[in-house]
């Protein structure tokens, strides 16, 4: 017997960013839209152990010992449940590898309903969700999906009305950027000026609830954005193409250095990824659409 769980990556149409903490969190107004990019994590049972497997592009780059988040999220539903985390976890990769889409993340909250309905746990939602946050930040939006403003660290989560899909081009960069160091220079660049609290933006929760891609490009925020674009300053000549392409927004993705293009419709879409993938700024190109739901059994 085994269970696989289907799981999707995020665009972050707001993030705003809070000053440090005193934990060295930062708090946040995160709004979250599931899109179709999908990783699949297939969980099997074991008698050696806990194991991680993984297929896709760039399966290379991601851990297979015990700070995969997909292990983590076995280990800690197996803890609560007083039984040994023996099972073989095998992560079929789609979402893009340390491209802020997070695919971490996601591999976390799938292995978690897998070895939930693997082992027969019966874990309630509640349970389920606690354990994500305990997990990451972005781990229990990849659970819930759809859409969500995230707040505190980003795990309290509110979801969102959606009136319409959404079409995105996401353009895969030659490198990852880390989450933590994106922070890091976030705080770096934000020394001595007066950073305000983190909240929503009526217009982007407005514009999602109508199904208004128009009225989101005008919206869409990103704080971490000249954080990541001083790691990684060429991300620029891939936002400025997208946006020559016909994007109605271009922005960086969550910590990056996944950029997102905002299109009208799903031809529009497919256009603007033919010009991307041609100009040479960008390793890959990708369409997706959403909302989609979050984490989701398949067999």
């Amino acid at each position: 017997m085994s269970v696989t769980v289907r799981v999707p990556a995020k665009v972050n149409v707001q993030l705003a960013v809070g000053a440090a903490r005193p934990d060295g969190f930062h708090d946040l107004a995160n709004v979250f839209l599931a899109v179709s990019l999908y990783d699949e994590i297939t969980a099997t049972p074991a008698a050696d152990g806990l194991r991680v497997t993984c297929e896709g592009p760039d399966a290379d780059q991601v851990p297979l010992d015990r700070t995969n988040l997909a292990a983590r999220a076995a280990e800690a539903l197996a803890a609560r449940y007083g039984r040994a985390p023996d099972v073989h976890l095998h992560i079929a990769k789609d979402i893009p590898v340390a491209g802020g889409m997070a695919g971490g993340s996601a591999d976390g909250a799938g292995a978690l309903l897998a070895c939930d309905a693997l082992w027969g746990t019966g874990a309630s939602r509640e349970e389920l969700l606690e354990i994500c946050a305990e997990l990451g930040s972005d781990v229990p939006f990849s659970l819930v999906g759809g859409a969500a403003l995230g707040t505190g660290r980003g795990e309290r989560l509110a979801e969102l009305e959606v009136g319409a899909d959404f079409h995105w081009v996401f353009a895969l960069a030659a490198r990852g950027l880390s989450t933590p160091a994106v922070f890091r220079e976030f705080d770096r660049l934000g020394e001595g000026l007066d950073i305000p609290e983190p909240a929503a933006d009526q217009a982007v929760l407005d514009a999602l609830a109508k199904g208004d891609a128009a009225a989101l490009a005008v919206a869409v925020t990103n704080d971490l954005q000249p954080a990541a674009l001083s790691l990684f300053p060429e991300l620029s000549d891939t936002l400025a193409a997208g946006r020559a392409a016909g994007a109605l927004a271009a922005i960086v993705s969550g910590s990056g250095p996944t950029t997102a293009f905002l299109a009208t419709d799903a031809g529009s879409a497919s256009d603007i990824a033919g010009v991307l993938r041609a100009s040479g700024t960008c390793r890959d190109v990708r369409t997706a659409s959403g909302a989609v739901p979050g984490a989701t059994v398949l067999d």
